[in-house]
């Protein structure tokens, strides 16, 4: 019986000491996650005094956001952020349990999750339409690959963005969530680009930094920006090889 090829890496790393390719291949495609990456949820502030029937003094919003915070250890919530992403009733029933986690906000819990998928409460970072608008000037294709509960189209509608994007991934439409591969290749096969050839930007090192297993080029947004603010998106030019205007 003739012999296997050697694996490409042995228990110690590479086979060869140099790639046989010369270089990389060049971006056709950058995938974007959503929150955190290019927009950022209002205040939780705001929303509660949103959703809240009355007028909410700064002591007792200051015990409302201390008791969410509390929130995230109690063992039912965390219990319900268990594949929290793969199913709009999954998506619904942990940030539900979360709000209601505080006495007085549990029977605002159903607005509070409304507020969660209103356009208007996502705000577009300073810096996103305009990474948007030149990376497609330079004929890159562009998808969102988000680990969300519903439809981000009518928010990136809202704002103006929906145009530059050719492929929408939700995980709960697929019952899954990242890093798993088929959500990055179903996005490259939608874009009709290979893996090898997209770059995933995204914000969480795990779920977006995983689409290197799935044969992309990946960058992590370091700690998060403020609503509204500069995300430094200016790097995803230079790592598609778009040089700055």
């Amino acid at each position: 019986m003739p012999h296997s090829p050697l694996p490409p890496h042995g228990p110690e790393g590479p086979v060869r000491a140099t790639p046989r390719a010369a270089g990389p291949f060049p971006v056709r495609a950058v995938l974007f996650d959503f929150g955190g990456t290019l927009f950022q949820m209002g205040t939780y502030a705001a929303r509660i005094r949103a959703a809240f029937p009355r007028p909410v003094g700064e002591r007792e919003m200051d015990e409302f956001l201390t008791g969410l915070e509390k929130g995230l250890t109690d063992p039912h919530v965390v219990e319900a952020q268990r594949g929290r992403d793969v199913s709009s009733r999954a998506h619904r029933h942990a940030f539900t349990t979360w709000y209601a986690s505080v006495r007085e906000l549990a029977p605002y819990a159903d607005a509070l999750y409304a507020q969660l998928r209103t356009p208007e409460h996502w705000v577009p970072y300073a810096d996103t339409a305009a990474t948007l608008v030149r990376l497609t000037d330079e004929g890159i294709a562009l998808g969102v690959v988000s680990d969300v509960g519903w439809d981000l189209r009518a928010t990136f509608a809202h704002h103006g963005l929906d145009g530059y994007f050719s492929s929408w991934v939700h995980s709960y439409a697929h019952g899954t969530e990242k890093p798993d591969p088929a959500l990055f290749g179903h996005a490259c096969r939608e874009l009709g680009v290979a893996p090898a050839e997209t770059l995933m930007v995204g914000d969480h090192p795990a779920k977006d930094g995983g689409a290197s297993g799935a044969g992309l080029r990946a960058y992590v947004l370091p700690g998060g920006a403020a609503p509204g603010a500069v995300r430094g998106l200016d790097a995803v030019l230079r790592l598609a090889g778009v040089d700055r205007a």
